[in-house]
């Protein structure tokens, strides 16, 4: 188990600013629909929720309030007296868990097959990647420890970081708690958190687009714990103006900065905003995740 603890503006759903010269919106001029004979599934439950107006599938998030609240496509011929007992009912808003198949035009998702949460079978095909947060420089002969343990403590941690992010080629920050026994504890006391936070048990890392060497030496000025200091292919102020130019992308449900790329969601995309993406910012930058998906 690797813990990850992002710093900086890296995997946040906010943006940088820069003055440099500004990235583009992404240049897409209409939504992605489906054929009408293509039938899309959302491949994991989701929130479907009728506060009244009728049924909306939540594929931009649920707002945790009771009753909760979303938006999203519209359900046509939903009908909760299909799903007795799997749905709640507070106020009048009605909500529960279910992968949805159907067919969707752009605004709205007919149903033509609804199976709840407590009744799916997950077979284990879901094309989502989670990030590798392994450090990703050889590891040090004798193993990720600190040189020097006199600096290596929750104060100089916080200034390494300040460091690292004031850099001109800084792109992102994370620790990689691997190395840390306590991260092999699937039942976690309170003895094991805090024994999660020793700064002598954990691997810092910094992505920097240029000139690693002389970042590291910046960095060791201060920090004496284990350190993997990596290249970037993007600065965290270019990946925030790209995530600036596809806040717009149809359908957009999300945005997220890390793992240096940004990550868009959107409520379907056939391939053509992913295309798009790739031809105006490169292969790589911009990852597309689309919430529904072709039934394969």
């Amino acid at each position: 188990m690797v813990a990850l603890v992002v710093m900086g503006g890296c995997g946040t759903e906010t943006s940088s600013s820069s003055s440099s010269e500004p990235v583009p919106p992404a240049q897409v001029t209409s939504p992605t629909t489906a054929a009408a004979v293509d039938l899309l599934t959302t491949t994991y439950p989701v929130t479907v929720l009728d506060d009244g107006d009728g049924a909306e599938l939540c594929l931009s998030g649920v707002d945790e309030s009771l009753p909760p609240q979303c938006g999203g496509p519209r359900l046509p011929g939903w009908s909760w007296s299909e799903h007795t007992g799997d749905f709640e009912n507070v106020s009048g808003t009605r909500w529960g868990e279910f992968v949805v198949t159907g067919t969707f035009d752009g605004t709205d998702m007919t149903p033509t097959e609804v199976v709840a949460a407590t009744d799916w079978d997950d077979p284990g095909t879901s094309t989502s990647t989670s990030r590798d947060f392994a450090s990703p420089c050889p590891e040090p002969e004798g193993g990720w420890r600190p040189i020097d343990p006199a600096t290596t403590t929750e104060r100089t941690q916080q200034q390494a970081v300040r460091v690292a992010e004031a850099l001109p080629t800084y792109g992102e920050l994370w620790i990689d708690q691997s190395i840390n026994p306590a991260s092999d504890n699937p039942s976690m006391g309170p003895e094991d958190e805090e024994l999660m936070n020793d700064p002598l048990l954990l691997v810092l890392n910094v992505r920097v687009t240029d000139d690693v060497a002389q970042a590291e030496a910046a960095i060791r000025e201060v920090w004496g714990g284990a350190l993997c200091v990596s290249e970037a292919r993007f600065t965290d102020r270019e990946l925030g103006r790209i995530q600036d130019a596809v806040n717009d992308l149809p359908g957009m449900t999300y945005s997220s900065v890390g793992d240096d790329r940004v990550e868009v969601g959107v409520i379907y995309d056939e391939g053509s905003l992913q295309a798009s993406v790739d031809r105006q910012f490169g292969k790589g930058a911009v990852v597309v995740d689309s919430a529904l998906r072709p039934v394969r």
